[in-house]
């Protein structure tokens, strides 16, 4: 056997067998083939009386050619036919030689009965991953292929059942709670997929032949996969794996679409709040004319005098709004440059207090400046924005007679602002989406306000980039801050 080519007798061997079991005409056949061939040897073997060697090595070659084309009985079966042939080995070896020429036989028709199934097995299983290595490539092709604009579940179902030719697929999408099928399944497999999913299970079922997958990203679960029909593990884990691949380039499309969406509704919206504040900046200018020229016509009664005064005082409110809108639209737009300047913090604070300083008439204000000389980079008159905002909010939602405390603080790389008050308690979920724009928290139904205040505040420290945050505690109160980028100079400050 050692000038035998092992691979070239391999695919002869899968060839011809293809890994099956011979039916009983075939296993006769075989028998009766290499008995024939046992007495065709002995016919023309040379010498009547031919040695123990010379018997055991020619009836050892046509066992073995019998056992690794045919099987390991079929092989027996001649060995003891070798053995019994009267005219070649019962008349002229004694039965001891007899008998170990016949276990020879035997072992060496095990052997290579064993050797030959094992390189037919083996070259069916190479050649069952060659064929579905060609199938996951096309598959993989395939899904680059998909419209990702669309769910992409019910042709992943279809595609893996055509390309691999199994008989029922179905696909379970966890983040849209959808099974995808095809083929045809006895029973609906929603229940049973949905169970892949939640207990993360991977396994194959022979007598069902069933393949069960959790489809994953990473470590995390996103759906699963079951397939019935002939597949090797291998390549049932490359689908998976695929599948995965699939629905997370399809989220991130959808992602993309949907911030991009957002974008554009964002930027209609400012387009919008600008031509609105624009508008409103006209009427408004000939409200405040004519109420200021009302006032100094004089001869107004008290009550036309109070009339007047509100008058200006809402007129001022909406002018006020109409700066906000104005300010907000051309952050979103991106329209607002930073001129940064060293600001001396105490005057900051001083200007912010000027301009609130009717809203905080009969408030209790207590500032906390860790360093009268600290000076911040940043713009004055955006950062006059952020707080006033910040100290209007507390004034709104503050019990009446507690106290508001504006704190500056700062690091080697920052400059927190922050505004204390006691009021209600504002609900974890909402900490976040109160500096959305137009979010209001449950715990303001009954406080007039905008919404806007706040995403100007966010706004304002994100383009000197800086940040905002709020905490809020019944026991603590609630306080906003906003951190910038520190600058600590001494000296002289605008």
């Amino acid at each position: 056997m050692s000038g035998i080519d092992i691979p070239m007798l391999t695919v002869f061997h899968s060839v011809r067998r293809r890994g099956s079991r011979p039916n009983l005409f075939r296993f006769m056949l075989e028998c009766v083939l290499g008995l024939a061939v046992v007495l065709l040897m002995a016919w023309v073997a040379p010498g009547r009386g031919g040695s123990l060697p010379d018997a055991v090595w020619l009836s050892s070659l046509i066992v073995l050619l019998v056992a690794w084309l045919c099987g390991f009985w079929q092989a027996a079966i001649v060995a003891l036919a070798a053995v019994a042939v009267p005219d070649w080995m019962a008349r002229s070896l004694a039965p001891a030689y007899s008998f170990a020429a016949l276990l020879t036989l035997m072992l060496t028709a095990l052997l290579v009965s064993r050797s030959s199934e094992r390189a037919a097995r083996q070259a069916k299983e190479a050649d069952t991953w060659s064929s579905q290595t060609r199938d996951l490539y096309e598959f993989t092709s395939h899904t680059l292929q998909i419209d990702l604009h669309v769910e992409p579940g019910q042709e992943l179902a279809e595609m893996i059942q055509e390309i691999f030719a199994l008989q029922a697929v179905a696909v379970f999408d966890a983040d849209l709670h959808t099974v995808y099928q095809a083929g045809f399944w006895n029973a609906d497999p929603q229940e049973e997929a949905q169970s892949v999913y939640h207990f993360g299970t991977s396994d194959d079922d022979p007598a069902l032949g069933l393949v069960r997958r959790a489809v994953r990203l990473g470590s995390v679960p996103v759906g699963s996969l079951m397939m019935r029909g002939e597949i090797s593990p291998l390549a049932a884990d490359a689908i998976a794996v695929l599948v995965a691949i699939t629905f997370d380039r399809f989220r991130a499309v959808a992602n993309e679409s949907l911030i991009e969406t957002e974008r554009r509704a964002e930027q209609l919206r400012a387009t919008v709040l600008d031509s609105l504040a624009h508008a409103y900046k006209t009427p408004l200018t000939a409200i405040r004319a004519a109420s200021t020229g009302l006032s100094e016509m004089g001869r107004l009664s008290a009550g036309q005098a109070d009339l007047v005064a509100l008058i200006n005082e809402q007129t001022d409110l909406l002018n006020d709004l109409t700066t906000r809108l104005l300010t907000t639209a051309r952050l979103d737009a991106g329209e607002v440059t930073v001129h940064a300047e060293a600001v001396n913090a105490g005057s900051l604070i001083d200007e912010v207090l000027m301009g609130l300083k009717d809203r905080l008439a009969g408030a209790k204000v207590g500032i906390e400046l860790e360093n009268e000389d600290l000076v911040t980079q940043c713009d004055r008159r955006l950062m006059t924005m952020l707080l006033t905002q910040f100290l209007d909010n507390a004034c709104k939602y503050s019990h009446f007679g507690s106290a508001i405390t504006l704190r500056v603080a700062s690091s080697l790389t920052e400059t927190v602002f922050s505004v204390h008050s006691y009021g209600p308690v504002i609900p974890m979920a909402d900490r976040e989406r109160i500096f959305n724009r137009y979010y209001r928290s449950s715990t303001s139904n009954h406080t007039p306000g905008t919404g806007i205040g706040l995403s100007v505040a966010k706004r304002v420290a994100a383009i000197h980039g800086g940040y905002v945050w709020v905490t809020s505690d019944e026991q603590e109160g609630t306080t906003f801050f906003a951190a910038i980028p520190a600058a600590r100079e001494k000296g002289s400050a605008r």
